[in-house]
């Protein structure tokens, strides 16, 4: 299944399925899901990353085990709109994802996504660095897939 566009994504999903927000760092991968009537985001884990067959073995497996019918992976567009390194690394593995598991696929821009789960972090919930670090890239996954929801 080809990355689609987002009005796309809500037309061809299967009644019920759930999404799954994705936040591809360089060292661990932030993993989210939706609500089946896709109006809420929720933080799921955060993968280590290790080989990328791992990964993808350990997503597909959670995708699988939850209903879910579709990736919404973070783009981490540059913050004048334009595409860097980083960007073709995002989709040269939701590539080699979608090799392995054909789900429909969005992108989502994910500027400034850690900076405003951080910030959230810090005033309302006040956790210590260490605890923000453990939870930040789910909970970045979660903004990213609510944006795309709130969007749909």
């Amino acid at each position: 299944m080809p990355v689609c566009k987002p009005g796309d994504l809500v037309r061809l999903l299967s009644p019920g399925a759930r999404l799954i927000g994705l936040d591809f760092g360089t060292k661990t991968i932030g993993v989210a899901i939706s609500d089946a009537a896709l109006r809420v985001a929720a933080p799921v884990t955060t993968i280590r990353r290790r080989k990328f067959s791992a990964d993808a073995d350990e997503l597909i497996k959670i995708a699988e085990s939850r209903g879910v019918g579709g990736f919404v992976v973070g783009l981490p567009l540059n913050m004048d709109g334009t595409e860097g390194p980083r960007c073709q690394s995002t989709r040269d593995l939701t590539e080699e994802l979608l090799k392995r598991h054909d789900l429909l696929t969005i992108f989502q821009d994910e500027r400034m996504s850690s900076q405003a789960v951080e910030r959230a972090m810090i005033g309302e919930a006040d956790l210590s660095r260490k605890k923000r670090g453990d939870a930040i890239d789910a909970a970045a996954a979660a903004y990213i897939l609510q944006s795309a929801l709130d969007a749909l």
